[in-house]
């Protein structure tokens, strides 16, 4: 759980500036846990964002990006790219693949910046061109729905059942940072899963953790997680 100090700095920016940055979906259910519903409206970019943004009078203006490339892109390379350019998350929301086109999110205070720095993603050159907000809000993500019987919901026994690699190699997928938790990269295989985590881990994918489903005879659970 993110720290009260983190919460109450997206509250605080919400009633001096009109709005919080991108939300992840778990601190979105504190920040908003701690307001009254006519204190916020919710700002989603399109109908099925991750990240969201609260606002209290007028709707934040955003920048979304269409990445080009020559090459066709994953997820974590994307992510991995705005890690390595030190962004804080908070300034950016959800990474859209679809298809061939890639779409990227991003508050107006970080244009100038994004558009001088991010200039390659894999050592592949790319370019940035503006969008029209309206070409993706009604974008739906697909996913496909995962059942999958675990010995409990520590994330490196998850990842373990999602890829089949031993719990020993997951833990040096960790350690090589290989692996992100709600777009930031796990340090702690030991971490319990919560409704709605998202994770993704090199080679295998992005997935968000649902709910377990129910408990087996012989004591394990059986969860549902969606894969991007």
């Amino acid at each position: 759980m993110k720290s009260n100090y983190l919460i109450d700095k997206h509250i605080e920016k919400l009633y001096r500036y009109g709005y919080t940055d991108f939300l992840l979906p778990n601190e979105f259910l504190q920040v908003k846990n701690k307001l009254k519903k006519t204190e916020y409206d919710v700002y989603k970019p399109y109908i099925d964002s991750e990240k969201v943004i609260l606002y209290r009078k007028i709707k934040p203006e955003i920048v979304l990006y269409k990445i080009i490339c020559s090459e066709p892109l994953r997820h974590q390379d994307i992510l991995g790219t705005l890690f390595s350019l030190n962004l804080s998350i908070y300034v950016y929301g959800d990474i859209i693949i679809d298809g061939n086109n890639y779409y990227l999110f991003v508050l107006p205070t970080l244009t100038n910046y994004l558009e001088s720095n991010l200039t390659k993603i894999k050592n592949i050159p790319i370019t940035l061109e503006k969008e029209n907000l309206s070409i993706i809000e009604n974008y739906k993500r697909e996913y496909k729905e995962h059942e999958i019987i675990v010995t409990s919901l520590r994330i490196d026994t998850v990842i373990s059942g999602i890829t089949g690699l031993s719990r020993t190699m997951v833990i040096s997928k960790i350690k090589n940072k290989e692996v992100y938790l709600n777009y930031e990269i796990l340090t702690n295989n030991s971490y319990v899963l919560k409704e709605n985590d998202i994770f993704s881990i090199r080679k295998y994918g992005k997935y968000k953790y649902n709910k377990i489903l129910k408990n087996t005879k012989k004591g394990k659970l059986l969860i549902n997680c969606f894969k991007y």
